[in-house]
């Protein structure tokens, strides 16, 4: 279903796009610029053509591997979204694991300890993670965390005055590559607030999908058999009825980090952090239609993908699922 869905959301992209008032030739030459101007850029861009011819002239170029080039930078797509995708996918990487590390244990935990202080406090502490709106906690984030305390630096990857030069983009596995710890902390730092920002809303989801999985698990024969042969209350919870209750929670996995991908844009707004969604935020106020296509597309790509790795990963923790067999 990968090619489908990526064909329907490019043909879907195209068109809301092309819909967006304003004219990027405009945009591009600025308002004092002629109509003469004007309609000479458009014809070199190929604006002037009609919407159809467009399409097509933009899927060919993608079966070729060519995401096309910026209307205002005039740069190829491919080299410029690089460091900006490496940047989200940092951003969400560390957001992901925050969300699973904590959202996980507090499902656990509420579902070991069902209906006492343990589980009305754990899931209170859900619904208020997934109830704050992320804008809101990000500039609480960086007025505590930031302004008041002076712990954490509030905008930004990476101190500028480091001069550091990146290899991949990714920049802690870059400071690890060029073995300099100092880049390494600082970086880590400079992603703590947003990651946390960021996380807070998937690990709100991990917990309550957590907790009703276990507890639908923990009814189960085998669990109580386990316990009436003594096994210990750990390897209960950890091996026998985890395992089994992971499904659902692997699902939320992939939707969560496929989310977080694409839907950072208010995080990185907040905290300046230069990434995909404020790359594509910049592109729609400039009318570049080649960079918003291309950049949704990309987001939708990795959103399948990781959906199709789920989906994969099933089989291999429930050994009764098997694929392309009756």
């Amino acid at each position: 279903m990968l090619i489908p869905v990526l064909i329907g959301m490019s043909i879907i992209t195209f068109s809301i796009v092309h819909a967006i008032p304003g004219d990027p030739a405009r945009a591009i030459l600025g308002d004092k610029a002629t109509p003469e101007a004007v309609e000479k850029i458009r014809t070199h861009l190929g604006l002037d053509q009609p919407l159809y011819i467009q399409y097509f002239e933009y899927v060919k170029g993608l079966l070729q591997g060519d995401l096309g080039e910026s209307l205002i930078t005039q740069r190829p797509i491919a080299e410029e979204i690089g460091p900006y995708l490496a940047g989200t996918m940092e951003l969400a990487l560390l957001a992901m694991g925050i969300a699973i590390f904590f959202g996980m244990n507090l499902g656990i935990l509420s579902a070991w300890r069902h209906n006492s202080a343990v589980d009305y406090t754990a899931m209170v502490i859900a619904l208020i993670g997934v109830s704050m709106p992320v804008f809101w906690l990000g500039l609480m984030e960086q007025w505590v965390f930031a302004q008041e305390l002076g712990w954490l630096p509030s905008n930004g990857r990476i101190d500028p005055r480091l001069g550091f030069e990146p290899i991949t983009h990714f920049y802690l596995l870059d400071s690890l590559i060029k073995g300099d710890f100092y880049a390494f902390n600082d970086a880590f730092n400079h992603m703590i607030l947003p990651a946390v920002a960021l996380g807070t809303i998937p690990m709100a989801i991990i917990a309550r999908m957590t907790r009703s999985s276990m507890l639908e698990v923990m009814r189960s024969d085998y669990v109580r058999t386990a316990r009436a042969k003594g096994v210990s209350e750990f390897l209960v919870i950890y091996k026998h009825t985890l395992k089994n209750a992971f499904i659902p929670i692997l699902t939320v996995f992939g939707l969560q980090m496929g989310l977080l991908l694409g839907g950072a844009v208010l995080t990185e707004t907040i905290f300046s952090w230069p990434g995909v969604g404020q790359y594509l935020v910049d592109a729609i106020n400039n009318r570049d239609y080649p960079v918003i296509q291309s950049g949704i597309l990309i987001i939708a790509t990795l959103f399948v993908l990781i959906n199709l790795i789920v989906d994969l990963l099933y089989a291999a923790v429930d050994p009764r699922i098997q694929y392309g067999k009756e």
